[in-house]
């Protein structure tokens, strides 16, 4: 896996309107960079998981591979497939077979011999997704107990291994994913619904695969790394019910947009007519052990430790960064306006990170994703500042809906934008941040990066 790269850092650098402009748009991309680099799945899986002595040693964890008779590789989400280079490296010919499910178009990138590469679609799945998970199940259900299934979970996971429950057809989980995306819901809130809604999420691969022991490596994508979260958790126990799936439908007013099937399904789950997805203390977890190897702080720290390296003082604000796009982005622009003001948080020249992933209710017929709406409206904040920019982006490359991972503003983009005849108030309102940037030649294009650990938003003030 190559050094992921800012591709148009060259266009980004010459929108620059003053020699500051350029040199603080040069900082925030080196960060960006550095960050990326951090996420890379192959490099934490090195990092976090080693063979000594016939034991395999992930995070203070020892499992004697000599007590396994068969060792099995399964997993689905952006990065699986990268991890699962990384651990066929290290455990070789002791793998008995494997398979991982990762976006259309990645196959080609990998160099597996043993574990097979199975496509599906993301973010909305598709019939292929469906046969991903079968095939994951199927897997899992050959393991004995004295075998050894290895998971390699990242985000992206909860649509490449779609497997509804039965009533509940593939274009039912399509439309309500497209609709649960575009409500605004918060991602924890989302996965409570398709746990629900699925054979595989929530605990049902861990129900499959027992009596086997089940290692589970997981690449986070969700605030405050809950287990049950990533990937919708399908070899942790489910700690929502029936009950909360509903009311998250009903808390955003999309109940009675959703088809009939879900609703029914979730009705009668909560009447305790269909079965609850596994609970903790279920005996399917007994030999069940998850390790989260990687997250949004590590990405985080690596943009702080950049901003260091290039003389700033640094704070990394928090990696619990959620909300409304435009109400943080307005945020992260008045803090800017603080340090120009009094030093505070931190004094000049200054570099201010933030992760986590903050959510976009659509109300317009733009185009755009979250963290080119952060950028958009903090633009509005620092308008007219020298030396200053903000930048956010997605850690996958790929912000929402669009081919961009983010984009970045300084002092002078609203004036650039009102120069060539742009409404940046229009454009917000519209969630059409991707148009306004697209037209700055401010979007941030690194292409898929093969990892996921959520987004880091920067703030620099020289």
């Amino acid at each position: 896996m190559a050094a992921v790269k800012v591709k148009n850092r060259w266009e980004i650098l010459r929108n620059a309107m003053s020699e500051a402009d350029r040199r603080v748009r040069e900082i925030i991309l080196n960060a960006i960079e550095r960050a990326v680099e951090a996420s890379d799945p192959k490099n934490i899986v090195r990092s976090r998981v080693k063979v000594v002595n016939e034991k395999l040693v992930i995070d203070g964890g020892n499992f004697d591979l000599k007590s396994f008779k068969r060792i099995f590789v399964v997993g689905g989400g952006k990065a699986s497939g990268y991890m699962a280079e990384i651990i066929e490296g290290i455990l070789g010919d002791r793998i008995s077979d494997g398979v991982v499910v990762v976006p259309h178009g990645t196959s080609g990138k990998l160099n597996l011999k043993i574990i097979r590469v199975h496509e599906a679609s993301h973010p909305i799945p598709d019939e292929s997704s469906v046969e991903g998970a079968r095939k994951i199940l199927e897997l899992a259900g050959e393991a004995g107990e004295s075998d050894l299934i290895l998971c390699l979970i990242s985000g992206g996971g909860s649509s490449l291994m779609a497997y509804p429950r039965e009533g509940v057809s593939l274009e039912d989980k399509r439309r309500i994913t497209d609709i649960l995306l575009r409500c605004g819901a918060k991602i924890n809130e989302i996965n409570a619904v398709r746990k629900h809604l699925s054979r595989f999420k929530g605990g049902h691969l861990a129900r499959a695969a027992c009596p086997a022991t089940v290692i589970s490596l997981l690449l986070s994508d969700v605030i405050g790394d809950p287990l049950d979260v990533i990937a919708s958790g399908p070899t942790v126990p489910d700690s929502t019910r029936f009950r909360d799936a509903i009311g998250v439908l009903k808390k955003y007013g999309v109940w009675d947009d959703v088809p009939e099937t879900v609703r029914g399904l979730l009705i009668s789950g909560d009447k305790g007519l269909v079965e609850e997805t596994p609970k903790a203390g279920d005996p399917c977890f007994k030999r069940v052990h998850n390790f989260v190897i990687g997250n949004n702080r590590l990405a985080s720290m690596a943009a702080v430790d950049e901003l260091r390296r290039e003389g700033l003082n640094t704070l990394l604000l928090t990696t619990y960064m959620e909300g409304e796009a435009r109400v943080i982005g307005s945020f992260i622009g008045t803090i800017a306006k603080e340090i120009m003001a009094s030093g505070n948080p931190v004094r000049r020249p200054a570099g201010i990170v933030v992760g986590g992933e903050t959510t976009v209710t659509v109300t317009g017929k733009g185009r755009g994703g979250r963290n080119q709406e952060i950028a958009l409206a903090s633009a509005l904040h620092i308008s007219g500042m020298r030396g200053v920019a903000i930048a956010s982006f997605s850690t996958d490359g790929v912000d929402g809906p669009t081919d961009a991972a983010g984009a970045i503003v300084d002092g002078a983009t609203i004036q650039r934008s009102r120069t060539m005849g742009l409404s940046p108030e229009e454009h917000l309102l519209n969630n059409d941040s991707y148009n306004f940037f697209r037209q700055l030649g401010d979007l941030i294009f690194t292409g898929p990066t093969g990892t996921n650990v959520n987004d880091v938003t920067i703030l620099i003030v020289l």
